[in-house]
């Protein structure tokens, strides 16, 4: 076999030659650096090979030129890839694929700066490899940067909020899981430690080891692994040894996995992988990948399996082949000059003359900016972020001796169980609704979802700090006997504690002097730090705090509310009259009156409602101003928390006076010492629970509640709120309440009225004031244009029909001017005006058939020594 192989290459060496010699080709010369050793360094030099083979063999590429390849092998040595690209140098190679490692890449992309030399890796793919700092390297394969956020996703999808991350400290590794803080973070995750590894693991085995068993020990386990591919193994192998690959961890491992599993396999791997998440770069399937596919084994001789990264080791020797195709055919030549500065330096030994710059280098790194082509890896092109474009991942979860794909991620549409070349055609959806993953098998065989988090398998207990309350010991107080923490608040704790699907060790902590009541601000601040896990008892969830700690969800409401001295009355048939008080309601009545008589003056001439004998007009006086009473829309009533809220910024320190027990309120309201209490609602329940001569004025005129303070993205948080609603939906957590706060609460029966509730006639002085004077305003006005207009029909004094009349006469002539509907008092005035103007020996008989004429109108007689007045009979 070895033997055909060298036949092989001899063949093709004599055929080169020939070419050469008939056609006069000229070799194009790259470089490659890396360690041949390595998975990767294996399958790239044999697909980089093969693709040179292809592009000479390809007429339409490279007219006149014959690529020609050169791999040096670091040995896994920085110092070798050094020495390697200063090789290179000397050689006038136009590209140098690699390096195979970031740390390398960060140091030769200043000789490719330098000298002008495109630097391009499918390896290298650290994040901080900033194409503005190193204009001559480019990453062929998606940058790690979509790799961590791809994790990130996946953490995110799993409901998981921190992880722990294992990694080797090189450049790649460690930028990739800066990435991966970054991407958690906007989630609202986070890496909760990160264990660091030497970036040669060779011979320690011992150093791996201890940093896993500190992770074994710590809360977390979900456990991201980045690495190299070769130490990977080793982690694994470390991690079985301590127990850590069995129930209950969560391992994600970066692509070096698939790297391992596609090109060296083993028994030993697999088992050791079973149930673990991991991404391998994803291709789209194409008839040229196939067949690629289906010439490794004789490419490689069966030596090792290929893996995605051969796929864009070959893409990579073809990206360079189109570039230089382009620079080509635009008339440039491949030519190099000496380094001035390089000449000046000299260098001795080193023979640092000898390096030269490639002339066109800056317009090659254009070039291969600006190919676009369609490979092995799918379409291959830089995005204006110099990023390879479309960047996708399979979703693997290792079971048996396999790599099962439960899904893709890519930038387009996240997680999905479709090819993201499919979606990628359809309109964008990255919304969390449209996240699926297929179902997953985890470490131990569990298909269950692991919770993803222990407590700290250190012996210690969570420590619960509980303030040591002075006043209102039924929330939080300790027996004074068998010193254990009891209270309304500890119940509700120990309650929601046992709904949860695992133990949870603890212990209760005072918090406090036990002479005063503790700042609530400083215990909320001790969890924040670090001096308590958790904080229990009567805490209000308040903004300041929430900045600092997470709160569970609210198990009481704790709005503030106002406490007065009231009266007891048992309800009867007249509670609808205690709003106002008697005088109040009088005032009202009498009111209503004066306005009935007020409308009955306005409409009495123009309303027949408000016409017909004294009696009925009197009825319809007090019809009117009942229904004003009764029927009118009615108006929330202003409570005194409204008062006090519109007050409390303004209110001086120096009246308002603490206090500190509820028989310091007692006395304080009982003894008038106080107006008011304000307080929260669970202490005010408690206090009238005793105190029944008291009660709450108003309504609630804050919204708030209690929870229990956590540590900042502590998982316990979560599973606490969702115990806390289970207690609240089978009702626990009413009955817990009801035993400690309204167990001693001989109230309920009773109903109380606050003084200050009941509206006086001083709350409506303003509203009485205004109605008055309208109504004098409107009588002024409407006698104003009735004596206007009775004068104005009057007959002329020098009339001999009418004689002088007396004051009272006069008067008594004017209200029945004012008694007569409109209509008929204008008509008999006009036709008294027209009687006076005739002679008086025919007023007899005028005034006769005016009778006789108005049997259904009142008449009125003005003139006449009699002055009488008549009435109709149908009226």
């Amino acid at each position: 076999m070895k033997l055909g192989r060298i036949a092989g290459w001899i063949g093709v060496l004599y055929i080169t030659i020939y070419l050469e010699e008939v056609y006069g080709l000229e070799n194009v010369n790259i470089g490659a650096i890396l360690a041949l050793g390595s998975a990767n360094g294996k399958v790239g030099e044999i697909a980089m090979q093969a693709a040179v083979d292809d592009i000479n063999s390809d007429a339409s590429v490279l007219g006149g030129y014959n690529l020609s390849l050169e791999v040096y092998d670091t040995k896994y040595s920085g110092f070798l890839s050094l020495m390697g690209a200063l090789q290179f140098m000397e050689t006038d190679v136009v590209a140098v694929i690699g390096p195979q490692t970031s740390s390398m890449a960060h140091v030769l992309s200043h000789l490719a700066n330098e000298l002008h030399v495109p630097f391009l890796s499918f390896t290298a793919l650290d994040p901080t490899l900033s194409p503005i700092q190193y204009p001559y390297f480019f990453q062929t394969a998606p940058n790690d940067l979509f790799q961590m956020t791809a994790i990130a996703e996946i953490v995110g999808y799993f409901q998981w909020n921190q992880v722990i991350a294992i990694y080797t400290d090189d450049e790649q590794s460690r930028n990739g899981i800066t990435a991966l803080g970054d991407k958690l973070s906007e989630r609202r995750c986070r890496i909760s430690y990160k264990a660091v590894l030497p970036p040669d693991l060779k011979n320690k085995s011992g150093m791996i080891e201890k940093e896993l068993e500190k992770v074994k020990m710590m809360e977390s386990r979900i456990l991201v692994v980045q690495t190299l591919a070769s130490y990977g193994p080793m982690i694994l192998k470390a991690a079985q040894k301590l127990g850590m690959l069995g129930d209950g961890f969560v391992w994600i491992a970066g692509s070096w996995l698939p790297t391992i599993l596609d090109s060296t396999p083993t028994p030993e791997i697999y088992k050791m992988s079973q149930g673990i998440l991991t991404l391998q770069l994803h291709t789209p399937d194409s008839q040229r990948k196939r067949a690629f596919v289906a010439r490794w084994n004789n490419l490689s001789n069966n030596s090792i399996g290929l893996n995605v990264y051969g796929l864009y080791a070959y893409d990579t020797v073809w990206l360079i082949a189109h570039a230089l195709t382009t620079f080509l055919n635009h008339g440039n030549n491949i030519s190099f000059s000496n380094d001035p500065i390089l000449n000046v330096l000299g260098g001795g030994n080193l023979n640092l003359s000898a390096m030269s710059i490639f002339d066109g280098g800056n317009q090659l790194a254009r070039d291969i900016l600006e190919t676009t082509m369609t490979g092995l890896t799918g379409p291959m092109w830089f995005t204006p972020e110099r990023y390879i474009v479309d960047p996708s991942y399979n979703v693997i979860n290792v079971l048996d001796n396999q790599m099962k794909q439960i899904g893709y991620w890519s930038n387009y549409s996240g997680l999905s169980v479709v090819a993201p070349e499919k979606l990628r055609i359809k309109q964008q959806n990255h919304s969390i609704a449209s996240q699926k993953l297929n179902s997953v098998v985890w470490p131990g065989g569990l298909k269950k979802q692991p919770r993803g988090w222990v407590f700290p398998r250190d012996g210690r207990k969570l420590r619960i700090g509980v303030p040591r309350r002075v006043s209102f010991p039924y929330f939080v107080y300790q027996d004074n006997h068998t010193h254990v923490i009891q209270g309304y608040c500890i119940d509700v704790f120990e309650a929601a504690v046992k709904l949860l699907p695992y133990g949870v060790p603890y212990e209760f902590v005072l918090f406090g002097d036990g002479r005063q009541n503790p700042n609530y601000s400083e215990l909320v601040r001790k969890v924040a730090i670090g001096d308590f896990d958790v904080a229990v008892g009567d805490i209000a969830i308040v903004t300041d705090r929430t900045r600092i700690v997470d709160f569970t969800q609210p198990y009481t409401d704790s709005g503030l509310v106002v406490v007065a001295p009231v009266k007891k009355l048992r309800s009867n048939a007249w509670a609808f009259l205690r709003p106002f008080t008697p005088f109040m309601w009088a005032v009202t009545a009498v009111f209503f009156l004066v306005v009935g008589v007020v409308i009955w003056i306005l409409e009495h001439r123009l309303n027949d409602e408000f016409r017909g004998p004294p009696s009925d007009q009197f009825m319809t006086i007090l019809w009117f101003s009942f229904s004003t009473l009764f029927f009118s829309h009615r108006y929330q009533v202003g409570s005194y928390a409204e008062k006090y809220l519109n007050e409390e910024l303004n209110i001086p320190r120096s009246r308002l006076k603490p206090l500190k027990s509820p028989e310091e309120y007692a006395d304080a309201l009982r003894y008038g010492r106080v107006a008011a209490v304000v307080d929260e609602q669970p202490y005010v329940d408690l206090f009238l629970s005793r105190y029944c001569q008291f009660g709450v004025s108003g309504q609630e005129f804050t919204k708030s509640g209690w929870g229990f303070a956590f540590k900042r993205d502590s998982p316990l948080t979560l599973d606490m709120s969702t115990a806390l609603l289970k207690l609240s939906e089978n009702g626990k957590l009413q009955n817990i309440t009801e035993n400690w706060l309204k167990r001693k609460n001989s109230c309920k029966s009773q109903f109380a009225t606050n003084d200050s509730d009941q509206l006086k006639i001083d709350n409506f002085i303003g509203l009485f004031l205004i109605c008055g004077i309208a109504c004098i305003l409107s009588l002024i006005v409407y006698f104003s244009v009735m004596l206007y207009r009775f004068y104005q029909h009057l007959p002329p004094k020098s009339d001999p029909s009418i004689t002088d009349s007396s004051h009272s006469v006069r008067l008594r002539t004017f209200l029945s001017f004012a008694d007569k509907k409109e209509d008929a008092s204008e008509k008999r005035l006009k036709r008294k005006r027209f009687s006076a103007s005739m002679p008086i020996d025919g007023s007899e008989s005028f005034e006769a058939g005016s009778r006789r004429t108005s049997s259904q109108r009142e008449t009125i007689d003005i003139g006449g020594s009699n002055h009488s007045h008549k009435r109709s009979l149908n009226q």
